[in-house]
């Protein structure tokens, strides 16, 4: 892969500022006494050097955020929402910037990183009005001459751990409703991608953020996460990433009771009824398995196609697979780029393997990609087994898995064996089969004849151990939030 290509592009940013590499403390730009390499997926080349923090930064940030959450928390709900508007707005004025930035350290076709902007955006206006409908409620008195009420308040000082494949999204998802319900935020991004949240954090600074309220902090990701949830002043966690590290963080926060959100791997089935229109699910499965790139915790990873239409699945399926150009993700025509990380590339790589020598029929791709080792050709496995490695981890890339079946009972079963519980997708014109494989699905989400069903007002979340809380909706900011039941007794006594 040449290199240079991301180099250039962040040189004419039409907004040169917004490429930082200090963190974002208490208001302050914060150099620190090393740095650490931001590479290009594409090339392996050095794009910047980010300072990496000691440890005594993070302790800074949480007294910060502990002081700026007595005055933010009085804020009015309509003046917090103001600051997420202005926020959101400057997202989208700079929308072409960031999406830059995005694809430069993080690999993804830029117009994918242009619509993960705006949906970044979307967070922020969501929470910025339902911040103002956190409403409580009245209980009937079983106390003579004792008036009843629960309201919601802000939990404090919350800690985003967010991941590398939405560098921009998972950041305000998160910071919309923790600010939202007057809590303070400090983020932890990703070491692959930290310079989306550190324009986003110049966007909020420039929106009017107060000092204290949304910091972003570099550093060693397992010194500051132990750090962090060590200290009893963090009152919640969110974090997106893997099942494993999840599983670590949630054993941490233990020690001080959290609150903790987590958005964890998934396993996706994608099930194709004989009854539903192939074209249409052909588009559809295209869309849920390689958005992304395939690095997609929604990502279709079992492809379920009853016997009926099996062949012609596979073979329509085929043809639209081998339509995607696999490129830069600067290249206005790649619709594949880069694997982040080599080991995401190094497991698609052993899951094809794997397959094909326990008898997976390779129908396109499954051939070293020319561009380089973080490429992965896109590939289809035929006649998967259940048994294999593919079909029960998460592959996280563009290697997509069928799997024959026969009737409905037996695929909800075998879809339902899985540790993972986020997404799951069926296609069917039949209204009855689409509820009863809807209530039977274990899984936080089912889209139905759509790949497309994420967004802001959605609860977003999964059953199992794909995760616990919801984010987005209006769910979203009770994960930072508190009930309180005040009892009023006569107080004419």
């Amino acid at each position: 892969m040449e290199s240079g290509i991301s180099k250039k592009a962040l040189a004419t940013l039409k907004r040169a500022e917004l490429l930082q590499t200090r963190s974002f403390v208490n208001g302050e730009w914060v150099a620190g006494d090393k740095k650490f390499e931001v590479k290009d997926p594409a090339s392996g080349e050095i794009i910047a050097l980010v300072d990496d923090l000691q440890i005594e930064v993070v302790d800074a940030a949480i007294s910060a955020a502990s002081s700026a959450f007595e005055d933010w928390r009085k804020t009015l709900p309509a003046a917090r929402g103001a600051v997420l508007r202005r926020w959101a707005d400057l997202l989208r004025k700079n929308a072409n910037d960031l999406a830059t930035i995005a694809t430069a350290e993080q690999g993804k076709p830029h117009k994918e990183s242009l619509g993960e902007v705006s949906y970044a955006a979307a967070f922020l206006d969501w929470f910025a009005a339902e911040g103002e409908r956190s409403y409580g409620e009245t209980i009937p008195s079983h106390l003579a001459g004792s008036h009843l009420s629960v309201s919601w308040q802000p939990i404090g000082v919350a800690v985003a751990i967010t991941p590398w494949n939405f560098p921009i999204a998972m950041i305000t998802r998160k910071a919309g409703a923790a600010l939202a319900a007057g809590c303070t935020m400090l983020v932890k991004p990703a070491p692959e991608t930290p310079l989306s949240a550190l324009a986003i954090a110049k966007l909020a600074e420039e929106a009017g953020m107060p000092a204290g309220v949304f910091q972003v902090i570099n550093g060693d990701a397992p010194t500051f996460s132990k750090r962090l949830l060590e200290r009893s002043e963090v009152r919640a966690l969110s974090f997106t990433g893997s099942t494993h590290i999840g599983r670590l963080l949630l054993e941490q926060s233990a020690k001080t009771v959290k609150k903790v959100s987590l958005e964890l791997g998934g396993h996706a089935p994608f099930i194709v009824f004989d009854d539903t229109d192939l074209s249409s699910a052909v588009v559809g499965c295209m869309g849920a398995k390689f958005a992304t790139s395939g690095q997609d915790c929604l990502a279709a990873n079992r492809i379920y196609v009853q016997r009926g239409i099996y062949d012609e699945f596979v073979s329509r399926f085929a043809r639209a697979v081998k339509e995607l150009n696999v490129g830069h993700g600067l290249d206005p025509d790649s619709d594949i780029g880069p694997m982040t990380r080599k080991t995401v590339s190094a497991k698609c790589r052993e899951q094809i393997e794997q397959a094909v020598s326990g008898g997976a029929r390779l129908v396109v791709g499954g051939v070293d990609c020319p561009l380089g080792d973080r490429f992965v050709t896109p590939t289809i496995l035929a006649d998967v087994r259940d048994d294999m490695n593919i079909a029960h981890e998460e592959t996280f890339g563009p290697v997509a898995a069928i799997l024959p079946f026969d009737t409905e009972q037996e695929v909800l079963r075998r879809a339902n064996n899985s540790e993972y519980g986020l997404a799951a997708y069926v296609y069917t014109t039949a209204l009855n089969r689409a509820m009863r494989m809807s209530d039977g699905l274990e899984y936080g989400m089912v889209a139905i004849n759509t790949p497309k069903f994420t967004g802001a007002p959605i609860p977003f979340g999964g059953w199992k151990q794909s995760g616990l809380g919801r984010e987005g909706s209006l769910h979203g900011m009770h994960d930072y939030m508190e009930q309180k039941y005040t009892c009023f007794g006569n107080l004419d006594d």
